[in-house]
């Protein structure tokens, strides 16, 4: 490994089974530091491409490099990372503790000294001796995290680590995958759970059909979509006609919440204001309205939108991952 070398870099990735294109010559990198979303709708394509991530298939052309290293040419390249495919699995009849000794075991070198560590960490220490058999899902699922930091990895890769959790046990993985990030740990995770990403994550890709059809940060995407308005108000079938006729709006769209539009100055929301006035439409409400992950993911995934990744150099990962964590 060189100090220029990224946490994961995966150029023209394709992946082939028969006729069908599971992954289509995706490009990615995932920075030191970064806490990065990989988001899509079922199968888009995202288990498998972590799959070839980790070495466990082989990708039908591109390639993948962990920390400069070819995981197909080299098990080297699997040092200092670790991650769960899917749901982790254990042997329900042996206790949380049993489970990590057989994979220190496995693993070798110094794992064995960490399992007391790594269920600390997970908040695990007091369920440890009960069998796994009897644990929630939640509490699998924060295992299989323990499991991982038996090698104390640089880069950890979770495939869908929230899915099936309650409230509780979603915030306690938040909060864990915020412990280990703010540790120096690089986190790549797989998610259909916008809110949970939106959350979390400083950096995003979003891939639809097996292509990547964005990648880049948060701030970014918002920044490219833009903002807009929502309008509520006692009659909602006159406004909408009355917005819909307004020079300098567009997007006009009835949601459940409201009347939502895009404006090109605040010239135009004022005339509008006027407008409904004078047509008998009362205003409950007009406020400005940024743009949710949500809205992002489905005009990407939906349509035939594309935002090109960005390639320039951009702001440190870990001031991103502040900013993420402050909202």
């Amino acid at each position: 490994m060189t100090p220029q070398a990224v946490p994961i870099e995966v150029r023209d990735l394709v992946k082939r089974y028969g006729d069908l294109v599971a992954v289509d010559h995706v490009d990615l990198t995932v920075e030191a530091g970064d806490v990065f979303g990989y988001l899509g709708p079922n199968g888009a394509g995202k288990t498998t491409s972590l799959r070839m991530m980790l070495g466990l298939i082989r990708p039908s052309e591109g390639e993948v490099r962990l920390f400069g290293r070819d995981p197909q040419l080299s098990v080297k390249a699997l040092e200092g990372v670790a991650g769960f495919v899917e749901a982790p699995s254990f042997y329900p009849y042996l206790s949380g503790r049993e489970n990590l000794r057989l994979f220190a075991a496995l693993d070798g070198g110094e794992a064995a000294e960490r399992i007391e560590e790594s269920l600390g960490i997970v908040g695990l220490a007091d369920r440890a001796k009960d069998r796994v058999g009897g644990y929630s899902h939640g509490m699998r699922q924060r295992l299989g995290i323990a499991a991982a930091l038996l090698r104390k990895p640089r880069l950890l890769m979770l495939d869908e680590p929230a899915t099936g959790l309650d409230p509780g046990g979603m915030r306690d993985m938040r909060d864990l995958i915020r412990e280990l990030s703010a540790g120096g740990m690089t986190v790549l995770l797989s998610s259909h759970l916008l809110a949970e990403v939106e959350e979390l994550c400083n950096r995003v890709a979003i891939v639809r059909s097996g292509r990547i059809a964005y990648q880049g940060s948060l701030a970014d995407l918002r920044a490219q979509a833009g903002e807009g308005y929502l309008l509520r108000t006692g009659d909602e079938d006159r406004a909408r006609a009355v917005t819909a006729a307004q020079p300098g709006l567009d997007e006009v769209e009835a949601t459940a919440e409201g009347i939502r539009f895009g404006a090109r100055d605040e010239s135009s929301v004022g005339a509008l204001s006027q407008a409904l006035v004078e047509a008998g439409a009362p205003i409950l409400e007009l406020s400005r309205r940024h743009a949710t992950l949500e809205d992002l993911f489905f005009s990407l995934t939906e349509g035939d939108k594309v935002v090109e990744a960005r390639r320039e150099p951009r702001a440190d990962a870990a001031a991103e991952r502040a900013t993420a964590e402050a909202r």
